[in-house]
């Protein structure tokens, strides 16, 4: 009597726990759509995000899309090791690429840009970049020798800034340095092209890259009349492969100078407005440069380590390869007033 009754209550409690596990299941699938809900609305683990925002944006992005050059600079850091120069509907698939992940500027370089096609190539990538991409800033970085008054009257208006390379106001030096080819006078040719740049409306900008031949020079005088927008000094840079090395094309070792010789060149240049110093330590981290392939290139090693090409993998995934210091970026002020439109120069 007593076993029968408590068979009864077993199988009455095994009854009252399966209706209980079948409307807890039942609750649970009605949940389920806002536990989802709430999981996506939740901030992601603090770690997750930290790896996205440790992302640099490529705000303004040097594209040396030659390596080829006339003239032979000996301290040069992006040599000839190449004459690979992408077809040009692929170099603009990279560049529109690249506005979509934040770019604001493009600086055009090389080798020397104006030898592909006769400047055609790079004055059509200006163009595309300025008017189909409608990006604030468009520069060029020329050794000024195969320009011609032409382009500027085809390109000119699609160009915001061109800075030409002159590192000595004396031909002697020039010629040391190996920034001359044939009997063409370059510092001459400088004053054509700003003069150009005046009747184009286009911002005029020297580069000038210190080493043992003008450490000593004194170009005050020069840098005043020609009147750039910006003087950007840079201090002489070794890189290993490039101007360094067992398999370097260049070598830079001749023509490098210490800290203490760079300063002393600033500080004799301190009363021109538009000078714009960079020292080994601001400039080997501090820009995004893209080689002729579209690959990012870490120089935090000393040498070009490239990732893997934007147009393969996308801007995100190689930027992470890129050793882009965006901090400092932003404290050598690598962004400035850049679009023309906005500089209200008097031409």
């Amino acid at each position: 009597m007593q076993l029968a009754l408590l068979a009864r209550l077993l199988s009455v409690g095994r009854a009252v726990l399966a209706a209980l596990r079948g409307r807890l299941g039942a609750l649970c699938w009605s949940l389920a759509p806002l536990s989802l809900s709430l999981s996506l609305s939740l901030p992601r683990p603090r770690r997750e995000q930290e790896r996205d925002d440790a992302l640099p944006t490529p705000t303004s992005v040097n594209y040396h899309f030659t390596r080829q050059c006339n003239y032979k600079c000996g301290f040069c850091f992006h040599t000839a090791k190449t004459s690979f120069v992408l077809p040009l509907e692929e170099a603009k698939r990279g560049l529109a690429m690249l506005k979509e992940a934040g770019m604001e500027k493009i600086n055009f370089s090389g080798g020397e840009p104006f030898l592909q096609d006769r400047g055609e190539f790079v004055g059509k990538l200006v163009q595309f970049c300025k008017q189909e991409l409608e990006l604030p800033s468009v520069s060029i970085v020329s050794n000024g020798s195969r320009i011609r008054k032409q382009w500027f009257e085809q390109y000119g208006e699609y160009l915001d800034i061109l800075a030409i390379s002159c590192d000595s106001f004396d031909e002697d030096v020039n010629i040391l340095i190996g920034r001359r080819q044939g009997k063409k006078n370059h510092v001459e040719n400088l004053h054509k092209l700003r003069q150009w740049c005046r009747e184009y409306a286009v911002a005029f900008k020297i580069n000038s890259v210190i080493n043992r031949f003008n450490v000593e020079e004194d170009m005050n005088e020069q840098i005043k009349a020609l009147n750039p927008v910006r003087w950007k000094v840079f201090q002489c840079l070794l890189i290993e492969g490039e101007n360094s090395g067992e398999d370097a094309l260049r070598e830079a070792e001749k023509f490098v100078i210490s800290d203490e010789d760079f300063d002393r060149f600033l500080d004799r240049h301190k009363g021109v407005s538009c000078l714009v110093p960079e020292s080994n330590q601001k400039m080997r981290d501090s820009y995004l440069i893209l080689d002729e392939y579209m690959r990012f290139l870490n120089c935090r090693n000393g040498r070009k380590e490239p990732s893997k090409s934007i147009l393969d993998v996308g801007v995100e995934e190689a930027i992470k390869f890129s050793g882009f210091d965006e901090k400092m970026f932003l404290r050598r002020g690598g962004k400035y007033v850049w679009s023309k439109a906005d500089m209200k120069l008097d031409w």
